[in-house]
This record gives structure tokens, sequence and C-alpha cells, in this order.
């Protein structure tokens, strides 16, 4: 929310020429299933912002991939024909690499850490140049759990890994970093991912602790290994197109209230991950909790790589230090 004062300018001088009339009702898309903490948090800023402007501004939200993958919203995003997102900076990393800094395997201690890094002023700043680079304004951060890994099969080192077809997020930073590992990863959809782990199409999956419990993907697993090895940053988008469109009190009001609401996620998963974990282990599942020593020197083969994409990535080094 703090760096909305630079954004109001520059994201409507993007798009100054783009002749968009305001929109009453905005239609906002994500990938997660509608039980998810982002889609809930999605809801409840549409909700709020309905309250907030009298009815004048509505928000109907489609989870679940309705609108599309990741990659077709943002083409949406950019031409203005889907309003806002609330969107992994996976996704957004494709076209801003210093997005992919937030990926660096351990650059937070443990979830709590994570948020104080996505809520520090060297986050927001990386928002600021989306307008122009993509074509969205990014509002705030939201996030996932720590990433861990489940596995139908025992894994009780890194070497366990090797050739394993282990699904992913289908961005950069995360297949650098299991090429490293030198597993197969394996870019998949999320709703592909239960029927693909039940009948061997892959043989693990990289997925934080929300999705292995309430999504049950524990159940087709013999290994969980709690790594803790990336956050999984969100980022609230609006089309700078439709940005462009509202005048200066409307996106105050809903960049304010979208901030608020994909800020809260933070604090969701702050409060849940680790009862969500702790479920998983009295399953009786081989549960199996490794640090970064357990990757080897993947670590490093990571920060060889994202160092010369990601010119953020000591800044955002620093700031976790700073906040340990």
């Amino acid at each position: 929310m703090k760096h909305f004062t630079t954004l109001l300018t520059s994201a409507a001088l993007v798009a100054a020429s783009a002749l968009v009339a305001q929109a009453n009702e905005f239609r906002l898309g994500l990938i997660t299933p509608p039980p998810h903490i982002w889609t809930k948090a999605a809801e409840a800023f549409g909700a709020e912002l309905a309250e907030v402007s009298g009815g004048a501004h509505s928000v109907s939200v489609f989870p679940a991939r309705q609108l599309g993958n990741e990659a077709e919203m943002l083409q949406q995003l950019q031409t203005g024909a889907l309003d806002m997102a609330f969107m992994t900076v996976a996704e957004v990393s494709n076209r801003a690499p210093d997005m992919g800094a937030f990926y660096a395997p351990y650059l937070a201690n443990d979830i709590a850490h994570a948020g104080r890094i996505l809520r520090s002023e060297t986050a927001a700043s990386l928002l600021e140049p989306l307008a122009g680079q993509v074509g969205v304004v990014g509002v705030g951060y939201g996030m996932a759990g720590l990433r861990q890994i489940v596995s139908r099969g025992e894994i009780s080192t890194a070497q366990d890994l090797a050739g394993l077809k282990l699904r992913i997020t289908p961005f950069a930073p995360i297949l650098d970093f299991y090429n490293a590992v030198g597993a197969a990863p394996t870019p998949m959809p999320l709703p592909a991912v239960y029927d693909a782990l039940a009948n061997g199409q892959v043989d693990a999956i990289d997925m934080d602790a929300e999705l292995i419990w309430v999504l049950k993907y524990f159940e087709h697993a013999d290994t969980i290994v709690q790594s803790d090895h990336m956050m999984f940053p969100m980022v609230g988008l609006v089309s700078a197109k439709v940005w462009a469109g509202m005048s200066d009190d409307d996106r105050a009001m809903i960049g304010g209230l979208m901030a608020k609401h994909v800020d809260s996620t933070i604090d969701s998963y702050i409060a849940k991950e680790a009862g969500w974990l702790e479920q998983v282990k009295d399953t009786g599942i081989t549960y199996t909790k490794v640090d970064a020593s357990f990757f080897g020197d993947a670590v490093e083969q990571w920060n060889a790589i994202w160092s010369q994409k990601a010119k953020s990535l000591d800044a955002l080094r620093a700031v976790a230090a700073q906040t340990e």
C-alpha cells in the first residue's frame, strides 16, 4: 500500500492513450480453487469494495482458471479484457525478471520471515515498474506457504530426487532450482496435479502445506519432505488500461482495498501453516524435515544463475538479513 502515491501518476501515464471507460463491474481471475485462501481473499475484497463504494463497484471472482491459465490472464490484463487478478509472482517474473529474486532458495528462514520480506519497502519498490514493463499495476503482495516436496517413493537424500518427474509450477526460477537438484522438473497446471500423482504420471510434486493437506495430495504419497526451500508470493494486479480509466478517488479506494486483502493472506498462512503440517505428519506418512544442506550445491547453482538475471537479488537478501 505504501507505494500508491507514485503508482497513481506512473500507471496512468503509461496507459493514458487508452480510452477505456470506467468499469463498475470488475472481473477478477485466479488459478486457485474456491476453498483456497487467495480465492476467499478475492471474494472478501469484492464484498468490501461493494460496501465501501455504496454499490457503485462490484467484483465478479473467477477462480480455478475459469478465465485461462496465468499467462493467458496476464495477456488479458495487458489488453484490458480482464480487469484484475490475484496472480503468482512467478508468472509476473517471466516478464519482469527482477521479481524472480523472491524465489531465492532459503531467502526466508520461516513463513513469518517471508511475510516481513514481502512487506518491506524494497519489495514494494519492485511493483513500481510493472505498469511500464508488463502493462499491469501491482498494488501489493500476498503469499502461499513455503514450498515442500511430496513423493510417491522414499526420499532420504537429495540424490533420491535425481531423475524423478517432479511437478512444478511452470516458471523459470523453480525450473532452474530443480534442474540444479537433478530432478526432472515437470510443469503442470494445479488442477491436473492430484490425478497425476495418483496415477504415477509424476513421481513427486513441489507444493505448499495448504494444498498438501486441503486437496489431500498426501493420500498418494509415501514421503513428505518439509524443506521450506522457497517462499511463494502472490501479487494483486489491475490492468494498467483499466487503471488509467479510473478516477483518482477510485484508484485510491480500489487499490487500497485490494492491497489490504492480498496482504491478509500473509497473516492467514503465518497462522495456519504449522497446523496443516502437523496434520499431515499425524497421518503416519514418512515425514522428514531438512534444511539447505539437504540440497547440496543446488542452492549456490541457483544463486549463480539468478544473480545475473535479477538485479534485485542482493537488495532482497539485505532485507532478509535485516528482518531475521
